[in-house]
């Protein structure tokens, strides 16, 4: 017995993400080849210019299944502070010597942060978020 749901998908709908389940099924991934193949549906949704609600739903549901996966296998060890101040610093084309200017932190502390000798402080973290205008919980992640 089928039973409905608020959350189903209108009956226009329903097609184009039923068409995606049955020619590559929603479960969870268990291997990097069934990821890969994962990842290939998922660009081909992503290189459509608009995606029909259904298939929106789909590449939803299929998202976090890959995400599930990749959190397991395939974790990112978050950024260093010395590696984030330095990309910081390149993608925005700043000198140590601009930012210590900018920020009133000193080029010697800049430069002991970029050796990996020093941590960010909280105060550094305000300033620099402020100079890079970003969110301070992207420089704290290592507090």
């Amino acid at each position: 017995m089928a039973t409905k749901t608020k959350f189903g998908l209108p009956s226009k709908d329903r097609d184009s993400y039923l068409e995606l389940v049955l020619a590559f099924p929603l479960s969870s991934i268990r291997s990097d080849s069934h990821l890969a193949a994962a990842q290939k549906v998922m660009d081909r949704l992503l290189a459509k210019p608009r995606l029909a609600a259904g298939e929106e739903t789909y590449l939803d549901a299929l998202s976090d299944l890959v995400a599930v996966y990749e959190d397991e296998h395939h974790a990112i060890e978050p950024a260093t502070d010395a590696e984030m101040l330095r990309h910081l610093l390149a993608a925005k084309d700043v000198t140590q010597t601009q930012l210590s200017q900018q920020t009133g932190i000193a080029k010697s502390t800049i430069s002991e942060v970029l050796s990996g000798k020093k941590p960010f402080s909280r105060q550094m973290i305000r300033k620099l978020a402020g100079c890079f205008k970003i969110d301070v919980s992207i420089l704290a992640s290592n507090l």
